[in-house]
């Protein structure tokens, strides 16, 4: 019995190896599907990319082979790299992206791509991979080039009707000034659109060329469908009255808009893989065969590289992590003693604040001024330190909603939090870089610090009662940046203006 059992160790060393490297990586992954800070619906992908490997899986498998099977152990040995790769930057993110090629290796060793009901694996796997917090990832590394590209077309289209002045993202047309606004850049409707095209080039299984061409069609139906949409709220702007009164900011024609146009963007890509569906990578025409010849090479893993293989993953796990983008120690900002008529009440940092500021750099401090609060976060590595209150607040229970960004005399993010208690707060946020350059989202704020690392971030956060008088609080704002020795705002930021 116990020389039976011999033969059995390699495999179950390697499987065991497998699982130590996953686990981590899955159950963070599992706790942004349904954790709000994140925002993330990659439950419904990661549903979708096992629904569609069952309906292959189940379905009569065609001999692959030999190389095919290698190649999927090869992969699944270099998922170990690249977790200690995530495992020593203390990137989670990294880490759980190597899901996505154990499910491609998976795929080869299930052999899907030569079954009766064929998959790419490949593509399989790029589709599990949009159940990553990619949204947040997209928004904040690329979110303020897609905003400036998403105005730069909507300054296009607009310019072929009358006359249009383009500052930036800040667009002037019959007599009405509309700033798009960093949520109007589009990425939502892009992920949305890349994800129909990767499922059906699952389906399709397209040739290299063929597939090019789909990804090239699917990114420019996004880009001009988010400009379409942009065109459209300002042109019903513009129009209102004679579209009797209707305010397209408004729901529901704000979301109707975006559906629609989302719908006829989608439409470039439905043709593609209709016309396609001829040019799939053909399944090779060979006679029925038995899935345990996949199970037959994963038994013939020696004991020796198989536990070998166990050994470097429980070396892998225990890594301690050295991350990269952590800031420089900054001592925590000094907050003034008083701000207009308010003497400061300092307030403490959570023991979770605390740990992360002690680990990865950078500091903060909180404050309350009578009715007011104020949150300064100081950081040389705004990648990883800089949050927006929807992030923050959402994971500490409360219900925000970003309202836009303020004209007053401090321009602004604006959100409206609602907490755990019921009571309703007015946020207010801008980024200021020790250059002086001026912001109202994250996305920027890294744009900027990419083109100059090192630079020190400053993220100013005002808290009111939302019953509270508007021009109080501007007032107050005023008296914070005053207090801080901040730099004055930007002129063109105090232009009146519509979000889009």
């Amino acid at each position: 019995m116990r020389n039976s059992l011999v033969p059995l160790l390699g495999p179950a060393a390697l499987i065991l190896g497998l699982a130590l490297l996953a686990i981590h990586p899955l159950f963070w992954l599992m706790g942004t599907w349904f954790d709000p800070a994140y925002d993330s619906s990659g439950v419904w992908v990661a549903a979708l990319t096992a629904g569609l490997l069952l309906w292959s899986a189940t379905s009569p498998l065609r001999i692959a082979s030999s190389r095919q099977r290698l190649n999927g152990l090869w992969l699944l040995a270099l998922t170990a790299a690249v977790r200690l790769l995530g495992q020593w930057l203390g990137i989670n993110t990294l880490g759980a992206a190597a899901l996505a090629v154990d499910v491609y290796a998976i795929g080869l060793l299930l052999g899907l791509d030569r079954r009766v009901r064929p998959l790419a694996p490949g593509w399989l796997a790029v589709l599990f991979a949009f159940a990553l917090p990619i949204e947040r990832i997209l928004q904040r590394c690329f979110g303020f080039a897609l905003q400036q590209l998403s105005a730069v077309g909507a300054c296009a289209a607009l310019n072929l009707g009358a006359p249009v002045q383009c500052a930036g993202i800040q667009l002037q047309w019959q007599e009405q000034t509309v700033l798009v606004d960093l949520p109007c850049s589009g990425t939502r409707g892009l992920l949305l659109l890349l994800l129909l095209f990767v499922t059906l080039a699952a389906l399709t299984r397209p040739i290299w060329s063929r597939a090019c061409w789909g990804a090239l069609l699917a990114l420019a139906a996004a880009t001009l469908g988010n400009s379409l949409r942009i065109v459209a709220l300002a042109v019903g702007l513009v129009h209102r009255e004679a579209l009797g009164g209707v305010d397209v900011l408004a729901e529901p024609w704000h979301s109707t808009i975006g559906l629609i146009t989302l719908a006829l963007s989608a439409l470039p890509i439905l043709l593609w893989a209709q016309s396609g569906r001829g040019d799939a990578i053909p399944v090779s025409a060979m006679p029925l065969g038995k899935a345990g010849s996949d199970v037959s090479r994963l038994l013939s893993i020696k004991p020796l590289p198989g536990l070998a293989f166990l050994a470097v993953c429980g070396g892998i796990v225990a890594l301690p992590s050295q991350p990269l983008d952590v800031a420089r120690s900054l001592a925590a900002p000094r907050l003034p003693g008083y701000v207009a008529a308010f003497v400061a009440q300092p307030g403490t940092l959570t023991t979770q604040e605390r740990d992360y500021f002690t680990r990865y750099g950078g500091g903060a401090a909180r404050a309350a001024y009578g009715p007011y609060g104020l949150l300064v976060v100081s950081t040389t590595a705004p990648l990883r330190h800089l949050h927006a209150p929807e992030e923050c607040l959402a994971g500490a229970g409360h219900v925000v909603r970003y309202l836009g960004q303020t004209g007053g005399p401090i321009p602004s993010a604006l959100y409206r939090s609602t907490d755990p208690q019921g009571r309703v707060w007015r946020i207010s946020v801008t980024y200021v870089s020790e250059r002086g350059e001026w912001t109202t989202h994250v996305a920027e704020a890294v744009w900027r610090w990419l083109q100059a690392p090192g630079t020190t971030w400053r993220m100013i956060q005002r808290i009111a009662p939302w019953e509270w008088p508007v021009e109080a609080t501007e007032t107050f704002d005023v008296a914070v940046w005053r207090a801080l020795d901040l730099p004055p705002s930007p002129t063109l930021s105090q232009l009146p203006s519509v979000q889009l």
